[in-house]
């Protein structure tokens, strides 16, 4: 088959070879129209891609139909052959989202070689790894035939474009000539343009500067000695206006978008992920009363959340019920003055003393043993100290020893005729709690791929330095191919992921239904939060085992990502059925 690709990729290698024996591969006029190749090969390697998707759809419903309709306990059945097309689904998404990248900033003109490179790497990886197997996770590859395609299926990424790209995209060369560029432009905030217009760009760089100034320095001893975030920060946050950043502003906040949402709890997380999740009650709880609160608790409860005058934390999750929040038991008896009596158990949850309210799921109808009986409450209690991390009448807690995430702490609690004022039923209407918390998962879970971005972001920052500084055999770790490829595909996967958890927030921002692409960005950046986590331990060698080292608490940190806001499993499950309805 004639290739109309060959002569500029094979240059390009050529030249990444040559870069290495000491020649400067910078961008010349000559090397645009490569570019401009690269992108058209890019492209078209969409299209086979979408075939692919489209054809294991189909092969899944089959697997998972039963007269016709699509079946639940079939899905189940057949959970590896589901989740492989939530996993293939989010690649191409991927691939469609790096495209739209390239593509914007090749018409701003910002398209250099580093973004090239990235895109090139990106395509080549990911490519290789719809035909050839997805690593779910560490210990799962689904395969093609798990999904029910044969190789004449398969055939249909046997283009020219994706078998150049799938060949010469992800190469050792590449590879290294990209950690050379990241080496030369290490002043630089992300490795690659982000795509983000001016503004967006000028706020991220006024977190960053906050998280070099008063997280990073601080984070890793707040960590060792299981600490709560200082007030201080949290005050200085509120000041900035990181709790009221989407609250309209006729309630006091910012009425900014959900794209700055993502930039600013990228960098805050970068710094430590316990910062960067400060907001993250405050996201859930706004769009709770945004979504489903009356006009009297909107005006009550969204100018002092904004402002971080009251700090929520969410309780939602019981002892015995995990995922399945429609199956919980904690109950809501009304009595004869129109207010609630709270009894039953929570668990993990996250920054419980020290906040103002609770947005508080519990079973108003007693009847009922799924989520058509639940109901919200904005259920307030007093924040505790240290000496008496409980102290409201009615409710108790403990503290859980966790791995990382330690920065508010977590927490189980116990209810026994705890007091909610009736006017704090949010909407005013019982048996629409499970509703309203649905309403919140979009954001909730941007928010979650953007804490993921930031993550791996920290890994590859605290993993760069290490490879640089360290010496082995005479030279820096860097210097040798498989360290260096390790920091490639860090830096390539977190704008992969990064590019993803945009599209999702601009696709929310716009009104659209957003589900499945936040979904999608959810799952993708918990993987490569923990891949750049773990490989960044791997590059520091024994010395990332040793507490003292801060790639130790960034593992630790970055697992807890494939767990909360929708482990890794429920996640495909959810992306799985929406595929195939």
């Amino acid at each position: 088959m004639l290739n109309p690709y060959r002569v500029e990729i094979e240059t390009v290698k050529l030249e990444t070879d040559m870069a290495h024996d000491g020649q400067d591969l910078s961008l010349t006029e000559a090397n645009t129209v490569l570019l401009d190749n690269l992108l058209s090969l890019t492209r078209d390697a969409v299209g086979p891609a979408e075939e692919l998707l489209a054809t294991a759809t189909d092969r899944v419903r089959a697997m998972v139909s039963a007269n016709g309709r699509v079946s639940g306990a079939l899905i189940e059945t057949n959970q590896t052959a589901a989740h492989g097309l939530a996993w293939i689904a989010t690649y191409v998404e991927s691939l469609r989202q790096m495209q739209a990248w390239a593509d914007t900033l090749s018409a701003q003109g910002k398209f250099g070689e580093v973004e090239a490179l990235i895109h090139q790497i990106a395509f080549g990886e990911y490519l290789w790894q719809l035909y050839g197997g997805i690593q779910m996770n560490q210990g799962e590859i689904v395969r093609p035939q798990d999904l029910g395609l044969t190789q004449d299926d398969q055939r249909a990424m046997m283009t020219p474009a994706v078998m150049v790209l799938s060949q010469s995209g992800n190469t050792q060369a590449a590879r290294l000539r990209l950690v050379d560029l990241m080496q030369e432009r290490s002043a630089e905030i992300t490795v690659g343009a982000s795509g983000l217009d001016e503004e967006l760009e000028m706020i991220r760089e006024q977190f960053r500067r906050f998280a070099i100034e008063k997280v990073e320095p601080f984070a890793h001893d707040w960590h060792l000695k299981d600490e709560l975030i200082p007030m201080d920060i949290i005050d200085e946050l509120g000041e900035m206006g990181v709790f009221g950043l989407t609250i309209p502003e006729e309630y006091g906040g910012f009425g900014l978008s959900k794209a700055s949402m993502c930039v600013v709890s990228e960098e805050l997380s970068r710094g430590y992920i316990g910062v960067g999740s400060l907001a993250t009650r405050t996201e859930i709880a706004a769009e709770l009363i945004i979504a489903g609160g009356t006009d009297e608790q909107k005006a009550n409860w969204l100018p002092k959340l904004a402002t971080a005058e009251t700090l929520p934390t969410a309780v939602f999750t019981e002892p015995n019920t995990g995922s399945d929040l429609g199956s919980l038991r904690t109950r809501a008896v009304k009595d004869e003055n129109g207010d609630y009596k709270i009894t039953g158990n929570k668990t993990w949850i996250t920054h419980a003393s020290r906040t103002h309210v609770m947005t508080l799921l519990a079973r108003t109808d007693p009847s009922t043993t799924d989520y058509k009986g639940l109901s919200m409450f904005l259920a307030e209690k007093t924040p505790g100290t240290d000496e008496a991390p409980f102290p409201t009448e009615g409710m108790t807690g403990g503290e859980i020893e966790v791995l990382g995430y330690r920065g508010m702490k977590e927490y189980e609690l116990g209810f026994d005729n705890f007091h909610v004022k009736g006017e704090n039923l949010l909407g005013g209407e019982e048996g629409k709690g499970f509703k309203q918390l649905m309403e919140t998962f979009e954001s909730a879970r941007i928010q979650t791929a953007a804490r993921a971005v930031g993550v791996a972001q920290s890994a590859l920052d605290v993993s760069m330095q290490y490879a640089q500084d360290r010496k082995q055999f005479g030279k820096s770790l860097i210097d040798f191919p498989r360290v260096a490829s390790k920091l490639a595909m860090m830096a390539v996967e977190t704008m992969i992921a990064r590019q993803l958890t945009y599209f999702s927030a601009t696709e929310k921002d716009e009104g659209r239904r957003c589900d499945l692409e936040a979904g999608m960005a959810k799952l993708l950046g918990a993987r490569v939060a923990w891949a750049a986590a773990d490989n960044g331990l791997q590059i520091h060698g024994g010395n990332g085992f040793a507490l003292e080292y801060k790639i130790s608490r960034i593992l630790c940190d970055a697992r807890i990502l494939n767990i909360f806001e929708g482990a890794a499993e429920i996640q495909a499950q959810v992306i799985a059925r929406r595929l195939l309805g």
